[in-house]
């Protein structure tokens, strides 16, 4: 796992653009998810709902693993 050992803060990893997938479901609404983030997945009922929860969860998601100490991995589409 890739990591960045120069970003320090969690606005740093905030500004990386981690790539999400949209998945539209068969009841409505969307599940997505950012793959580089292990188990940052979130819904919504919009596009916009869901956009607006994931990066939610990818800001939650980043600063536990900064609180931990976990390794934060770089974007897939920058290795």
């Amino acid at each position: 796992m890739n990591t960045v050992q120069t970003l320090k803060t969690l606005e740093d990893y905030i500004n990386l653009n981690y790539p999400i997938t949209f998945y539209p479901e068969i009841e409505g609404g969307y599940t997505v998810v950012i793959q580089d983030l292990s188990g940052c997945i979130s819904t919504g009922e919009s596009l916009q709902e869901a956009m607006d929860n994931i990066l939610e969860a990818k800001r939650q998601w980043l600063e536990a693993a900064i609180q931990y100490k976990d390794p934060i991995p770089l974007p897939s589409n920058m290795i």
